[in-house]
This record gives C-alpha cells, structure tokens and sequence, in this order.
C-alpha cells in the first residue's frame, strides 16, 4: 500500500504541556485531521486495518530548505495513520526506512507498507 500525507509537525512542535501534562498540539490535531482525510481520499473509504507485522518506507519531501532531523518526523506520521485506521498499532512497524525527497511546494509524505518478513 502506498499512501501520501501531508508533511507531518516535527515532534517538537507536535506536543504542547499544559498544566505538566502532555497533549497533542493544535498543529498536531490539524496534520491528524488531515491525515486522516488523505488516506480515506485516496482508499476511497476508511481502512480495514492491517493485524501482521510490517515495514515502512517514508519519504519526506519538506516544504522549504529549512535545516530539520530526519528522525522528528515519524512520531505525527504514524500516530495519524494509527487513528486513520491502516494499521491496528503502530508498534507492528518491525522495520522502516526514513529519508528525505527533495524539496516539494507545501511538503508531503510518502509511506510505502508492506508486510515484514524477517
């Protein structure tokens, strides 16, 4: 399956405290919403989620050229494909290849499933 989202927050800007406790933040709360909204765009309806263990390849494609790490995005990215409904957790990812694409007006994010076999 191969699906395109929106460029996610980086974790730093994914998390808000209020009060010591941790919440998800409004632009974390908007990528979901669209997150969402894109892969049930591009199945045409909500996901039967997958129950096997898989791999992922994303590739990141910033909006600007802006200085970022790799490692940030992931977090936004595979919490709204969790709530989207392609997978049943996020923890069945056993493997996963992040990169960066080249530099796309408004970004996006390309994720690549597959089932994982060792």
């Amino acid at each position: 399956m191969k699906l395109i989202l929106p460029f996610p927050p980086s974790v730093n800007g994914y998390w808000r405290s209020v009060k010591g406790r941790a919440l998800i933040s409004e632009r974390g709360r908007k990528f979901r919403v669209n997150a969402i909204a894109a892969v049930y765009e591009q199945l045409r309806r909500r996901p039967q989620a997958i129950n096997h263990d898989i791999e992922v390849h994303v590739v990141l494609y910033p909006p600007t050229k802006a200085k970022r790490d790799l490692d940030n995005f992931q977090k936004a990215l595979f919490d709204g494909l969790t709530h989207a409904g392609v997978w049943a957790d996020d923890s069945q990812i056993k493997r996963m290849v992040v990169e960066w694409g080249s530099v796309t007006c408004h970004g996006k994010a390309e994720v690549t499933i597959n089932e994982f076999h060792r």
